[in-house]
């Protein structure tokens, strides 16, 4: 592994938006993104050994296998200053299915890292010359710093522009690492990993003592950090899990999950007064995770107080991400990974790949003003519209409503993904109403509501307008302040106008309290 802090990326927004203007050519065809399509991972961490094999758009993946065995192998080092000799047997099973399952998937080669358990035991490097013996796999040790810099360039695969403070907790340490304008900054790691805070002795007090001692002299270390804490690892999102619990929280999907510095205390507090199995019992949370939630709550809370961040954000990507990226090309990494995924979903199970493009500028007019993080979501919209399209009729709009919602994609607030899935939803339907997520709708303003309407449906029309390149298009004007929705066609256009096209351009004109208007031009053939 190369260490990148000094990488000169080109800064860009935090919604990673590199190319809001011209739709530009994909990548994920390019002969440097195809040698990404399928990679795997092996992570061999301190409490878990995981498996992931991404696959898709590099810029932002698919998981095309994901498996976790938990091994704890960092289990009583504290003590003995080996591994775990149970654990040690479990990951060297775990790790001999993997090596079966990556060739039975044609995998060339995997990647593999040890972490905190394996670098720090007496045994890591028989426990890694074992792996060797037995699977031909190599395992690559990394130190803590290496450790944080993976992670920080996980969070940077799903928020290209991200700044602020990342935090990967792990079982036997926990990283911090500094990222700003594309790039990783300081990093540092320590020994707070819940593993080895649970065979602390001297109960709580000793225990929250240590915890403050070694934050400050984190704080010391990388300075002030007060821009968004992204938290990654399964111990915090076993957390944000519970925070989503107590708060009613109406979306289960931990990617961008955000949380204020007062409900992580409230959270804490929430932990520390409710049974460990009925916790588990109400999150979903499994049984050898949340012995270890304790624990990582008392970090996280002097992690809070102590750096103050303005905000938290979960990320589900950390150091496998982070492989992933550092195997990409430059310009790769500079793309938006939102729009990426919705050019290889379009080009994959499309009925007319390019159309997006097509229908993303026939509605343009209606955006003429508008942010570009609006346009972004205009374009993701245009580009997965017709994805679904071999669902059945009757569930064709809940479909899509799920996919926009809970799909693994880069790069969308909680919020985004609501508001893509309603667009969606009316790309279908005139109506959102008696649906079964009508729950999730509050996630966004009456305002956005109603804009995700008007998209919905100008996507509902001009899908029936099913233009080539080639061919003359009709064009919608939109006169905002007369409120009147213009429709220009020409004569070789004017067969697709039939009384169903019809029908869906005075829906969307209501959506928009407007007036239609029909115009009959010249092609620009003609003159």
């Amino acid at each position: 592994m190369n260490d990148q802090t000094e990488m000169t990326r080109p800064a860009v927004p935090e919604t990673g938006v590199a190319d809001l203007g011209l739709f530009g050519k994909p990548l994920f065809e390019d002969p440097s993104a195809r040698a990404l399509a399928r990679v795997g991972v092996v992570d061999v961490g301190s409490n878990s050994v995981r498996l992931v094999v991404f696959d898709g758009a590099a810029r932002s993946p698919a998981y095309f296998y994901n498996e976790k065995i938990m091994c704890a192998l960092g289990a009583g080092m504290a003590e003995t200053g080996h591994l775990s000799p149970e654990g040690r047997t479990r990951a060297l099973s775990a790790m001999r299915r993997f090596k079966k399952l990556a060739d039975g998937m044609g995998l060339t080669e995997l990647s593999v890292v040890a972490t905190a358990a394996v670098r720090d035991a007496s045994d890591g490097r028989a426990f890694c010359d074992d792996v060797m013996r037995e699977t031909g796999l190599r395992i690559w040790v990394i130190d803590g710093e290496e450790e944080a810099r993976l992670s920080a360039q996980g969070v940077l695969l799903g928020w290209p522009g991200a700044y602020g403070l990342v935090c990967d907790i792990g079982g036997s340490s926990m990283e911090l690492a500094e990222i700003s304008g594309g790039r990783v900054g300081r990093r540092v790691t320590s020994q707070l990993g819940p593993l080895k805070l649970r065979e602390m002795k001297g109960g709580a007090k000793a225990r929250n003592a240590h915890i403050k001692e070694i934050m400050q002299g984190l704080k010391e270390t990388m300075g002030a950090q007060r821009d968004r804490l992204f938290l990654v690892g399964g111990s915090w999102r076993a957390i944000a899990r519970i925070d989503m619990v107590r708060r009613g929280y109406p979306l289960h999907v931990l990617h961008e999950y955000r949380m204020t510095p007062r409900a992580v205390s409230a959270t804490v507090k929430f932990i520390k007064n409710t049974d460990l199995e009925e916790l588990r019992a109400i999150s979903g949370v499994s049984s050898s995770r949340m012995a270890l939630v304790p624990f990582a709550a008392e970090v996280l809370s002097r992690l809070v107080k102590t750096f103050k961040p303005k905000d938290i954000a979960l990320s589900s990507y950390g150091i496998r991400e982070g492989m992933l990226y550092e195997q990409m090309p430059q310009r790769l990494r500079d793309r938006d990974p939102l729009i990426e995924a919705c050019r290889f979903a379009e080009a994959k199970d499309a009925r007319m790949p390019g159309f997006g493009k097509i229908l993303y500028d026939f509605i343009l007019p209606l955006y003429k003003s508008a942010s570009g993080p609006r346009k972004r979501l205009v374009k993701a919209a245009c580009l997965l519209h017709d994805v679904s399209w071999r669902a059945h009729p009757d569930y064709r709009a809940e479909v899509c409503f799920d996919n926009a919602t809970r799909a693994n994609l880069g790069g969308l607030k909680h919020s985004e993904r609501v508001f893509l899935g309603l667009a969606l939803l009316h790309r279908y339907s005139n109506k959102r109403e008696n649906r079964r997520f009508e729950d999730l709708y509050d996630m966004i303003d009456k305002k956005a509501r109603a804009e995700a309407e008007v998209l919905g449906k100008a996507m509902r029309f001009g899908a029936m307008l099913w233009m080539t390149p080639d061919e003359d298009r009709g064009e919608l004007r939109w006169f905002s302040k007369k409120k009147i929705l213009q429709l220009r066609l020409t004569q070789d256009m004017l067969p697709l106008f039939g009384e169903v096209a019809e029908a869906r351009l005075n829906s969307l004109a209501a959506s928009l309290g407007a007036e239609v208007e029909i115009k009959t031009v010249k092609s620009k053939k003609q003159g």
